[in-house]
């Protein structure tokens, strides 16, 4: 653990976009807590682009991630590489780096298992859920509380309308991908990724795919019900459809069930490639009222979520809306910061992350109990 308060050295692997257009412009911006001092992709090309820009010297610029990781040489490292995290955050935690790694955490229970023994008694590893630290969900939180807890939810829907990549990045004027990973690189990784869905949720392809929609996006939702309510007690109903006959591969999504305190909750994920704009909206119901929730696309920095509080007063109905541009990410990079320095416990650490994996795997099993879908590896026990 570094000094309280102290300006900490980070290295950052994998510059996608969310890299990109998050993580790399932020801790710029946040240069009072954070220096990025190593940089690691599997492009040379991206790496020196993003080496430059962000003042990072040549001999640490790694199109080895997992070399750059072994090196050492700094005080933390932010994890945004492509598939499981498992084996770049082992690496980070051998050598006692602490870790902020983006979801999914893993892909499998076992990866979740070996990260808890490597962990230690002290917070060293912060899962990317970044809503949880918008200040509009602290805001949702505190007035739960004030209602009386989780106990007062009567129900809880989310809605993520999903928009095409490329809709929700026009904006940022990416570059293509780049043409210089080396050959076969991507085909190891992605064979890396298929052994581990098959450890995970078995070979069957519409299983595989709903897994993989859960751990990359529906897994956001799955970390506010936690805060808010704890985590789903039963699944019940799952359901994926296409867009269209030839529409995308990805279907839509739907869940449902109970939670721990009797109350229902329910997600749907809609695949929406033309839609004009992402929207996540999250609500919780209580016998007076209502708690929403909607966010904007997370790529779009200090753009607002805004909250809204519905209740009963004197036979009529009371809102009061509480909007915040106060950025998501950031406010998690200032939470990272101060579990580096000062050993704060993450709101999502090994364990919560481990409980989201165990949950997205027990919405795959009830899927294959619906649809006779053949469930294999650690979903099917």
């Amino acid at each position: 653990m570094t000094e309280p308060g102290k300006r900490i050295r980070i290295a950052v692997a994998g510059l996608g976009v969310v890299a990109r257009t998050v993580h790399l412009p932020l801790l710029q911006r946040r240069a009072d807590l954070f220096e990025v001092i190593a940089l690691g992709d599997l492009s040379a090309s991206r790496v020196a682009e993003l080496g430059h820009r962000y003042g990072v010297e040549p001999e640490r610029r790694y199109t080895d991630a997992s070399a750059m990781l072994v090196e050492g040489g700094y005080d933390a490292a932010l994890l945004a590489t492509s598939g499981s995290h498992g084996e770049l955050a082992a690496l980070a935690l051998r050598s006692g780096v602490p870790v902020l790694c983006e979801k999914p955490l893993a892909y499998t229970l076992a990866e979740a298992a070996r990260l808890t023994e490597l962990s230690g008694a002290t917070p060293s590893l912060m899962v990317g859920y970044m809503k949880q630290y918008d200040p509009a969900v602290t805001e949702a939180a505190r007035l739960l509380d004030e209602l009386g807890g989780a106990e007062r939810i009567h129900a809880v829907e989310v809605t993520v309308l999903h928009p095409g990549g490329e809709g929700q990045l026009a904006f940022a004027n990416l570059p293509p991908a780049p043409g210089d990973v080396p050959p076969g690189a991507g085909d190891r990784l992605r064979a890396a990724d298929s052994r581990l869905l098959d450890a995970a949720v078995g070979g069957d392809p519409a299983a595989r795919t709903l897994y993989q929609i859960l751990i990359n996006s529906i897994s956001h939702d799955l970390s506010l019900l936690r805060l808010f309510t704890g985590p789903p007690a039963t699944v019940e109903h799952v359901a994926t459809w296409p867009v269209a006959p030839n529409g995308p591969v990805e279907p839509s999504v739907e869940v449902s069930g109970r939670l721990s305190g009797g109350a229902r909750y329910g997600i749907r994920w809609l695949n929406l490639p033309d839609y004009p704009a992402y929207r996540e909206t999250v609500t919780l119901h209580h016998a007076r009222g209502s708690l929403e929730l909607v966010f904007p696309s997370p790529y779009l920095l200090n753009a607002p979520t805004t909250l809204t509080a519905v209740d009963s007063q004197h036979g009529g109905e009371r809102r009061a809306a509480f909007r915040s541009v106060t950025e998501a990410f950031e406010q998690q990079l200032v939470a990272f910061h101060a579990m580096v320095t000062a050993g704060a416990p993450p709101l999502t650490g090994v364990a919560e992350g481990a409980t989201d994996l165990r949950t997205s795997q027990q919405v795959v099993r009830r899927f294959g109990e619906l649809t006779g879908a053949a469930i294999g590896g650690e979903a099917a026990r």
